[in-house]
């Protein structure tokens, strides 16, 4: 399940998920993508993830399978995201890096778990350059 963090606003989406993911997780945050671009502004994506290898459970990735059919989903709107800050264990980057494919327009950088202030300053500052260099 993908859940919404509290430094969304702007142009950035913040989402941890802890469990499965599937169609209604994308279907979660189309409408930040279509409110971010009706601004003009493309979307900052804050993507951590947790598989709860720090305890016994499970978690996000179950028997190492993700609930995604990119055959059902249509990523209408990858144009429209130009940073993602996936974060999450080492185990999982190379995994991440392709299921983020679909958005290879995107730039795209791989946090650990233990960085993910690193990742979320990373955002942020990205924020700040925009701001910079507008005024």
């Amino acid at each position: 399940m993908l859940q919404i963090l509290d430094f969304t606003g702007n142009n950035v989406i913040a989402t941890t998920a802890n469990d499965f993911l599937g169609i209604k997780d994308y279907e979660k945050i189309h409408p930040f993508i279509h409110n971010i671009i009706k601004t003009g502004k493309k979307v900052r994506w804050y993507f951590e993830m947790d598989d709860g290898s720090s305890t016994n459970s499970t978690g996000f990735w179950e028997d190492g399978i993700i609930e995604i059919n990119y055959g059902n989903m249509k990523f209408t709107h990858s144009d429209d995201i130009e940073t993602i800050a996936i974060v999450g264990e080492k185990k999982w980057e190379k995994c991440m890096m392709a299921i983020m494919k679909p958005f290879a327009n995107a730039n795209l950088k791989y946090f650990e778990l233990s960085d993910k202030a690193q990742a979320k300053e990373w955002i942020i500052n990205e924020i700040n350059n925009d701001e910079t260099t507008t005024k």
